[in-house]
């Protein structure tokens, strides 16, 4: 399980990543497909072709985390934009379906006075 600071941002990078690649060229891809610089602490992510593995890559403190997983049956669901929240994350990594939140009316306060 990920336990990730809320000024942690997630990039993932929509088309598919050759996921033999590893520190160095992912860093690469960073900052050619998504445009983010790779050592801001932020969480980036990639699928192979088949969806059914995935490689996660982050920087902390003197060094870059790189998380693997494969399923072993089916695929990861789709995504239709580039950054994420840490729920849609956690969505996708459970095989939940990724569903956008919706924005909830909020009344605000009258003032005192």
């Amino acid at each position: 399980m990920l336990s990730l600071p809320p000024a942690v941002r997630i990039f993932v990078a929509r088309g598919p990543t050759d996921l033999r690649k590893s520190f160095d060229t992912l860093c690469a891809l960073v900052e050619q497909m998504l445009r983010q610089d790779p050592f801001s602490g932020h969480l980036f992510v990639f699928f192979n072709r088949r969806r059914d593995r995935v490689k996660m890559l982050v920087w902390e403190r003197g060094g870059f985390w790189l998380h693997y997983k494969r399923l072993e049956l089916g695929s990861f669901g789709m995504l239709d934009r580039t950054e994420i929240t840490a729920r849609e994350l956690f969505c996708l990594l459970e095989g939940l379906e990724v569903v956008r939140e919706r924005v909830r009316y909020e009344r605000k306060s009258a003032p005192s006075g």
